[in-house]
């Protein structure tokens, strides 16, 4: 696994018991010997509001952040992503996206499995100026008709 990797798996069991945790950029990057600014990476870019979390950071005396994960139905949590993809999403994005909906047992391995194929580069030879537009597009469509 990528110390990234590692850093979400840690950070995400943090949550176990809590809807919100507290963590010291500072103190983490020490824990996992790497810079402060792989902490932030990883926490701009697994733990958006598209991704169901809400991050607050504050600077100074080591870099203190507050994340809440948002508790929603699935059907909440389904218009939570749907209203916060925008009007571009590329793969990897898409990727994370579905590895939290399994996590979080919001689509069968089927319907994930789906949504990776339609929304893969593979099935979206398009230029690269609007691929992650109709890959949005794709996407957004077939959450709202998952139920």
């Amino acid at each position: 696994m990528r110390i990234s990797d590692v850093i979400e798996e840690f950070i995400k069991e943090l949550f176990d018991e809590n809807d919100a945790i507290e963590i010291q950029r500072n103190e983490l990057a020490e824990h996992f010997n790497c810079v402060p600014s792989q902490i932030n990476y990883v926490i701009s870019t697994r733990f958006k509001p598209s991704q169901g979390y809400y991050v607050e950071s504050r600077r100074g005396g080591g870099g203190h952040i507050t994340i809440k994960k948002v508790n929603n139905t699935k059907s909440d949590y389904i218009m939570h992503i749907i209203n916060n993809i925008g009007a571009e999403i590329t793969s990897n994005e898409v990727d994370i996206l579905i590895s939290d909906f399994l996590t979080y047992d919001i689509l069968s391995a089927k319907e994930a499995k789906l949504l990776k194929v339609a929304t893969s580069d593979n099935v979206l030879q398009l230029d690269k100026n609007i691929k992650d537009a109709v890959r949005a597009r794709i996407l957004k469509n077939m959450l709202l008709n998952l139920e």
